[in-house]
């Protein structure tokens, strides 16, 4: 991975620091209702697409989408679909196993909650007809501003450029400009409580995915 530009580092530290602040105030019945917002939304693009594979992940903490999103994913999937969620491995890369319920995820690193299903490879994200993926920040270019560890966009360098990959995230995540490095993989796609799906303009497949309120 290219090294790290310290202005651009510093800059994105920076804002991750201020909107991380901005999700840590929101009250529980605000994140509640963000959440089913950004759920209703994603199962309504889920169940268009209808894909045979899809990925996502367990949101936690202040994150959007709620910590129920897998099980609400897998009820809007056809029946005989997969969903995969990730594992994180040791060097900061993601592998992926499928999601089976509720009761087949275990704590992990960084908070996370992770599928105790057999892996099926960190190439398994390239077969998959959805991706969603986390996010603090995107700007109107699509670039993504994550955690921190370049996990999510060594997983989105894997992933075909017609395949819609989609961020979740809290209203007024959705900027103007995040500070890019070379390493950054834009997303199509953001999902906002309040505008719903938001495609970026000029990015691959999110015009075909649909924009739908905020319009």
């Amino acid at each position: 991975m290219p090294e790290f530009s310290d202005e651009a580092h510093d800059a994105k530290q920076k804002m991750r620091v201020a909107l991380l602040a901005a999700r840590r105030s929101l009250s529980a019945p605000e994140r509640a209702v963000a959440a089913a917002a950004v759920q209703a939304e994603l199962v309504t693009l889920v169940r268009r697409l209808r894909p045979a594979r899809m990925s996502a992940y367990v949101p936690v903490a202040s994150e959007p989408g709620g910590d129920d999103l897998p099980e609400v994913l897998r009820a809007a999937l056809p029946p005989d679909a997969e969903l995969l969620l990730p594992v994180l491995c040791d060097d900061q890369d993601l592998d992926w196993a499928p999601y089976t319920g509720r009761e087949s995820l275990r704590a992990a690193g960084r908070g996370m909650r992770e599928p105790t299903a057999s892996t099926r490879g960190r190439a398994a994200v390239a077969a998959a007809g959805l991706v969603v993926v986390p996010a603090v920040a995107v700007d109107r270019r699509g670039i993504r501003l994550g955690r921190g560890g370049g996990s999510y966009d060594r997983a989105l360098a894997r992933v075909p450029a017609t395949v819609p990959t989609v961020a979740l995230l809290h209203d007024g995540e959705l900027v103007e400009a995040v500070p890019a490095q070379p390493h950054d993989r834009p997303v199509h796609c953001v999902i906002t409580p309040a505008d719903g799906l938001v495609a970026v303009p000029g990015v691959g497949p999110g015009a075909s995915a649909g924009r739908t309120r905020g319009s």
